[in-house]
């Protein structure tokens, strides 16, 4: 007896719509290792310098970068300017892009003890990854959305990570 094309395809798709339907966690269950902890597929340590950051102190990061944007602007146009929102988010765009090509952290990153880092090893960002990645961070869905590392699509689309660097 021989498979026709619609039995063969009939369990092939169901597999497929019930891993997608199922969510993360079937996808999970397909992972060739089990991981132990987040960042171990990456080959990042556990904890310490070089680990996954959180999501509490990504948040603290930005929030920092943000309030020192809007700061500058509001000295320069005054915080009730009809320009003060889009000049902030340009002001914060451009200190991202900049700062992170040049020294692999923002100044709230810094502060957070946080650093961009390329997943591949290679030592620096580079000015079209930062770029790529900030443009994504604007939209604000990339990073709300993670993977199983903690990694939000934004870091997944340009092959980064937030590490700690303390």
């Amino acid at each position: 007896m021989t498979d026709s094309p619609e039995s063969r395809n009939s369990g092939g798709m169901g597999r497929m719509l019930g891993s997608w339907l199922s969510g993360p966690e079937a996808a999970a269950d397909r992972r060739p290792t089990a991981d132990k902890y987040r960042g171990q597929a990456l080959g990042l340590p556990e904890e310490g310098p070089g680990s996954l950051a959180r999501s509490g102190k990504r948040v603290w990061a930005i929030f920092l970068d943000w309030f020192g944007c809007s700061i500058i602007c509001g000295m320069a146009v005054g915080f009730m300017s009809s320009t003060f929102s889009t000049l902030v988010l340009g002001v914060w765009f451009a200190v991202g892009v900049f700062c992170v090509t040049l020294f692999g952290f923002t100044p709230g990153q810094f502060a957070a003890g946080l650093r961009v880092a390329r997943v591949d090893g290679a030592p620096h960002v580079g000015i079209i990854r930062a770029f790529a990645r900030q443009i994504l961070i604007v939209f604000m869905i990339p990073p709300l959305i993670n993977d199983l590392d903690g990694r939000g699509l934004h870091d997944r689309a340009t092959q980064t990570a937030l590490v700690l660097t303390r």
